[in-house]
């Protein structure tokens, strides 16, 4: 199929309306996948106020539904990667979004603990795929040097959906009960999930990519083949790079969590502000981060570009620039006495922790081929959740003890800083054999 549509060339392009550089709107399928997908986590946050009135809960308690989740969440990393490598990222996206929808909406028939831990336990198997399919989508359809750029963009769906979701879902909760967000995000992703498998095809398959794009995403691919050894699933955890990938993320996902799972009673609890205003003011460190996020991006393809430096060194340094930055600032998150300047270093710290994460997720392809980009995202994020699963539950148990999240705060920030000792000291370069020697591009190629 790929050699009869490149045979094909002007005269394809002529009888069927093709769509100008195809693969930044493709972009858009997995940036509206990680808006419902984060949207569904941050949903628990939401309706935490409403569950510690109705069932008695306790801060520990929501703590315990994030790190349930997240557990859930790391351990099935290591399946769901080798799957989305094997089946491909429109199957298992389907398969993903459907059943993450259905577990978020059975959330409004809980009534008891054990209820939200099992669903909470379902979330996380089923965006599990989520991430990895994501890698999967960008190493098929851009070259290495806009994967920075790229991932940037998807992954800002990580921080959209968290913001959009307080105001919208705050709306939802106020109006008709927090039984209804559930429903409403369920519905939502399960329309989601069908457009998806209707319309998306790799780009050998898309009947809408001109043969001029197809031909320099393949001649791309083929010139960034790595020239090392295909290496097992089993053997990549022989080499450093994958260990410090996931002692790196692990560093970020900390933090993350944190935010993800109880930014909004922060707020409520220690600054003052009420459950309606507090769901606007959640969303403007997400918006933020957002912007700052795909800003990150941009710039870690320009540094690659413009210095002629090699891709995974570029990631490598801004890792390190932001990871040292977003430390310092959640630091200091607990010592701002105003309300709108406490806001404004949440937002930048987290467009920090927004670039860590698009540089994090754009490196498996600069230490693998194509053909394990998922495996290695996925080991990269179960190390992260894995690890990070801890955060919430040890803020709840921290602010049950001290009435206080400053700990936690001070806590995260120490470890975020030390993201950029892992990725800087054991991810210098792609993997190429077991003496993990560097691996130099292919002959005639750039690297």
């Amino acid at each position: 199929m790929q050699t009869d549509t490149l045979a094909a060339g002007p005269k394809e392009s002529a009888t069927r309306r093709t769509i100008k550089n195809l693969r930044w709107w493709i972009l858009g399928w997995a940036l509206a996948a990680g808006i419902i997908n984060y949207m569904d986590r941050s949903a628990i946050s939401i309706a935490a106020p409403q569950l510690i009135k109705e069932f008695g809960m306790t801060r520990t308690d929501i703590g315990l539904l994030g790190t349930v989740f997240s557990w859930t969440y790391a351990f099935c990393q290591l399946p769901a990667g080798w799957l989305v490598d094997k089946l491909g990222a429109r199957r298992m996206y389907f398969l993903a979004i459907a059943g993450w929808s259905i577990a978020t909406a059975l959330m409004a028939v809980g009534g008891k603990m054990w209820h939200f831990v099992t669903f909470r336990f379902l979330l996380g198997v089923t965006e599990a795929p989520n991430g990895p399919a994501s890698a999967k989508l960008t190493a098929d359809w851009f070259p290495r040097a806009e994967r920075g750029q790229a991932t940037a963009i998807w992954d800002s769906g990580s921080k959209w959906g968290p913001a959009i979701a307080p105001p919208v879902l705050t709306a939802i909760m106020l109006t008709f009960g927090w039984q209804a967000i559930f429903i409403f995000l369920g519905v939502a992703g399960l329309v989601l999930a069908l457009a998806f498998f209707i319309y998306y095809r790799a780009p050998e398959e898309h009947k809408r990519i001109s043969s001029e794009e197809l031909d320099y995403i393949e001649s791309q691919r083929v010139s960034q083949v790595l020239t090392a050894k295909k290496v097992s699933w089993l053997g990549l955890f022989k080499h450093r790079q994958i260990w410090g990938m996931m002692a790196g993320f692990f560093c970020v996902i900390w933090i993350w969590n944190i935010f993800i799972v109880f930014l909004p009673l922060y707020l409520q609890e220690e600054r003052g502000a009420s459950i309606a205003t507090s769901g606007w003011l959640a969303a403007v460190p997400y918006l933020g981060a957002a912007i700052l996020g795909i800003t990150g991006g941009w710039v870690m393809t320009r540094y690659s570009k413009k210095a002629g430096r090699d891709p995974l060194q570029a990631k490598r340094h801004v890792m390190s620039v932001a990871a040292v930055a977003a430390g310092i600032l959640i630091c200091l998150i607990p010592f701002v006495d105003s309300l709108p300047l406490a806001i404004a270093v949440m937002t930048v710290a987290l467009g920090f922790v927004a670039t860590m994460q698009a540089a994090a997720w754009a490196m498996p392809g600069d230490v693998v081929d194509n053909s394990q980009v998922a495996s290695v995202g996925a080991i990269q994020n179960f190390g992260g959740y894995f690890g990070g699963a801890f955060a919430p539950l040890l803020t709840g148990v921290i602010a049950d003890a001290t009435g206080s999240y400053a700990p936690s705060f001070v806590i995260g920030g120490i470890i975020a800083a030390l993201a950029a000792v892992a990725y800087t000291v054991l991810v210098r370069g792609p993997i190429k054999d077991k003496e993990d020697a560097p691996l130099e591009p292919a002959k005639g190629t750039e690297a």
